[in-house]
């Protein structure tokens, strides 16, 4: 089992005009994926802007409303900052949230490939990622769904299960999530026994980020997970735990994962 979970921002700011759930996947893909969830919107007089949050995994996305196959399912990589997305129209998502130190067996690819960036399914898996998405948009609910992409990855498991990340990024990655994103690139060397520049070398090939940068987004994650799950907590005392020392720059290293201060993401806390 990862000892990461992320979290993204609907499951903290619910919003009216749309709707969304996480599925936890089964026992034998845990270690790869962090979940399925499924987003509805449903058309409103108002624009609902969906906020999305660096959260250290890489997304299988498939548009259920999209016209064609060839444009209905997309990859998002590795973020690093957040983003926010328009809605004006109905919409309906199906996605799978692989974690990043184990992608690669479902992509080919390593991870920094997709830093930042959408590519088109049909890019990566040719004409079966054709065929996946048009069973994915007409499967009729996301149990259904679920099954479907189950049966998908357990088979991309077993033929494509020499394409794994190198040990030392599994090993640092293990490292990050376990100390909640507090290493410093020195601690890290230590308990991998690697170079600081090998480990580096290795992060900017196969993630496309600096461990440093990793680290961040991990420990933004925890702080952010902290903030949600504890009755009332203290802002300034969370970020002390984090290894903040200065109120300006929790706030503002917050700002850039989520877009917002803390103190308007969580304002009946001080």
């Amino acid at each position: 089992m990862n000892p990461f979970l992320p979290i993204q921002s609907p499951s903290i700011l619910h919003s009216n005009g749309s709707n969304y759930q996480e599925y936890t996947p089964n026992h034998s893909l845990s270690p790869y994926v962090a979940c399925y969830w499924s987003l509805d919107y449903y058309a409103s007089d108002t624009q609902e802007t969906h906020r999305v949050l660096p959260d250290g995994c890489i997304d299988i996305i498939v548009d259920l409303t999209a016209s064609s196959p060839s444009k209905g399912a997309f990859i998002t990589g590795l973020m690093t900052r957040f983003d926010t997305l328009n809605f004006t129209s109905e919409q309906h998502f199906f996605g799978i949230r692989l974690f990043s130190n184990h992608a690669q067996r479902f992509l080919h690819y390593p991870v920094q490939e997709f830093i930042n960036e959408r590519v088109y399914l049909e890019e990566v898996w040719g004409i079966a990622g054709l065929l996946f998405t048009e069973e994915i948009q007409e499967a009729q609910g996301n149990l259904e769904r679920m099954e479907i992409v189950e049966t998908k990855l357990i088979h991309l498991l077993n033929i494509l299960g020499t394409h794994r990340s190198p040990y030392i990024l599994q090993t640092s990655l293990q490292y990050i999530f376990l100390d909640h994103g507090m290493n410093s690139i020195q601690t890290l060397a230590k308990k991998v026994s690697y170079s600081e520049r090998t480990i580096r070398r290795v992060f900017r090939d196969e993630l496309g980020v600096s461990p440093k940068e990793f680290s961040r987004i991990i420990r933004f994650q925890s702080i952010l997970k902290d903030l949600h799950s504890v009755h009332n907590p203290c802002l300034m005392e969370v970020a002390l735990n984090y290894g903040y020392y200065d109120q300006a720059h929790f706030s503002n290293e917050f700002k850039q994962f989520y877009g917002l201060a803390p103190s308007i993401v969580f304002p009946t806390r001080t």
